[in-house]
């Protein structure tokens, strides 16, 4: 009897242990696409702040994740963080550059007053000159955008750097701001990189 219920004890424990890690890994997984609970950027480990799906017309777009050094679900504090940031995106249809370019420029002008831009105009031309060199992103590429204080931001694409580097901050908030504004691309995607239950 004794040794019965050790058994069935020990079965039911293990099982809450793997009902718990599941219930773990599918809280990084988004429309298929797995996000790791952390990511080593600049020699520091991120934490996953939350994941989401990006859609326009019902139309999946790319999955996008956001990893800190500490999570955050106040923008403004999440702004303010010191240390290194990164944002994944996982395209899950193919978008020309002209139109990713537009896309990202839209997000800029409406969330980053005249004044702000104006300190960041250069930076954005940079990011610019990028999208325009590249022939456009394919269903499953990789896009990292990183923040690296003491470099700025660097992006890699399938795990090859792309464009220059940019060393501003601010540029670095205007384009999280992008998902996280005040008018984001996606407000359901912009309570999923803040962490909130939908």
């Amino acid at each position: 009897m004794i040794s019965m219920h050790r058994s069935t004890l020990k079965t039911m424990m293990a099982g809450a242990v793997l009902a718990f890690a599941s219930h773990a890994a599918s809280a990084a997984e988004v429309a298929g696409i797995k996000f790791d609970d952390s990511a080593k950027v600049a020699g520091k480990e991120l934490k996953l702040n939350g994941a989401g799906l990006r859609t326009k017309f019902i139309i999946k777009v790319y999955a996008a994740g956001l990893y800190l050094p500490e999570k955050k679900k106040d923008p403004a504090e999440l702004m303010k963080l010191e240390g290194p940031r990164r944002v994944t995106l996982v395209m899950m249809r193919d978008v020309s550059s002209e139109d990713f370019g537009e896309a990202f420029m839209t997000g800029l002008n409406n969330n980053v007053d005249k004044v702000e831009k104006s300190k960041i105009v250069t930076q954005i031309s940079k990011f610019g000159e990028m999208f325009g060199s590249l022939s456009g992103l394919k269903k499953g590429d990789l896009l990292h955008i990183d923040f690296i204080p003491g470099t700025g931001t660097v992006c890699e694409l399938n795990g090859k750097k792309i464009g220059e580097t940019v060393p501003d901050l601010l540029f670095y908030n205007a384009i999280l701001r992008i998902w996280l504004g005040n008018k984001p691309v996606d407000s359901s995607l912009k309570q999923e990189l803040l962490g909130e239950a939908k």
